[in-house]
């Protein structure tokens, strides 16, 4: 993703002068002695200035700092590294990969995301099965020039939602056996039907608000680095039909379409808190678009919800960490 660079303030100045000098010429109408209006004073045309481009923002080049959730960790992708072992942090995870593509290694690498992770455990010690993970940002120093944050699909329950809607289909299933109509969406009419209307909504928002702090809290600890939000991949296709092969009758049409809106609703809140903190938004759902749980073995970044022997449900596996390291590897060399 491409860098905004605002002019710097001398450039600004030198095209304000510019045009202010063009438009007094024009308005008075004045030549002045023996020149010609607009140019030099042999009558020729004066030489045009040479465009200045704006300087984009040099490629951090580290300490690199990586802080997320088991989508950023790799969960269950060989080779599993580093403590504490209930992390499940691979050694190809996006921010492994980032990191040697930017030739970032020792202590000017540390990659400290963590399984289960929640925005709360930024900044607070988590309990794995393996031990304690120390707080995230802990690894935070003011040396350090590049951080990027995947986190937040836990506080919103994501996966809870995604449980939820296999129970729904499976009660509305048995109903259908027993003669009764099925609905259309029986878990987005049970979350409709809940007290307070959008549950889902309620959690993504109150992430938003915790993840707003947090990215404060990082500049603070931080204050040269260059933080990049990364979001989740598309989970499942624009065509809930096309999930017929992997899916099966499994989950309605309906709700599939209602799980998809809430993965939009989750990226849509990154999005908006990264910029609100200056931070840079990296969009993984756009490239994973084709990719998602019901394509075929060979193209999918996320494993569905019988995986490939050894991967991880619903998470990416090492072709989604590729997917995710190529599109910040985009957002961080602009």
């Amino acid at each position: 993703m491409p860098l905004s660079v605002r002019p710097t303030a001398a450039l600004t100045g030198a095209l304000s002068a510019g045009l202010a000098a063009v438009l007094v010429a024009g308005c008075s109408g004045s030549t002045g002695s023996g020149t010609a209006a607009g140019g030099a004073p042999d009558g020729s045309a004066p030489p045009r200035a040479a465009a200045v481009k704006p300087t984009p923002k040099p490629t951090p080049t580290g300490p690199y700092v990586a802080l997320g959730d088991s989508y950023t960790s790799g969960l269950k992708i060989s080779p599993q590294v580093g403590e504490p072992k209930g992390c499940s942090r691979s050694a190809v995870n996006y921010p492994s990969l980032v990191a040697k593509a930017l030739g970032l290694s020792g202590e000017r690498f540390r990659d400290v995301s963590c399984s289960g992770a929640r925005t709360v455990d930024l900044t607070g010690a988590q309990s794995t099965d393996g031990g304690s993970n120390p707080p995230q940002l802990d690894a935070l120093t003011t040396a350090t020039r590049l951080v990027t944050v995947g986190i937040g699909g836990n506080d919103a329950g994501f996966m809870e939602v995604v449980g939820q809607c296999a129970k729904e289909n499976l009660v509305d299933a048995l109903k259908g056996l027993v003669g009764s109509d099925r609905a259309a969406a029986p878990c987005r009419d049970s979350y409709a039907a809940a007290d307070g209307g959008d549950q889902v909504q309620r959690k993504v928002d109150a992430a938003g608000e915790r993840l707003g702090q947090q990215l404060k809290e990082i500049k603070r600890r931080s204050p040269q680095a260059q933080v990049y939000v990364v979001g989740y991949p598309a989970l499942l296709p624009g065509d809930p039909a096309s999930c017929a092969p992997v899916l099966g009758s499994a989950v309605a049409g309906g709700d599939l379409g209602f799980l998809a809106e809430k993965e939009q609703q989750l990226n849509a809140m990154l999005k908006r808190r990264a910029e609100a903190a200056g931070a840079v938004f990296v969009d993984l759902a756009g490239p994973s678009a084709g990719h998602d749980m019901c394509a075929g073995e060979g193209a999918r970044w996320v494993e569905p919800p019988f995986p490939a022997h050894g991967l991880a449900a619903i998470h990416p596996n090492a072709k989604g960490q590729e997917g995710a390291a190529e599109a910040v590897l985009k957002a961080v060399r602009g």
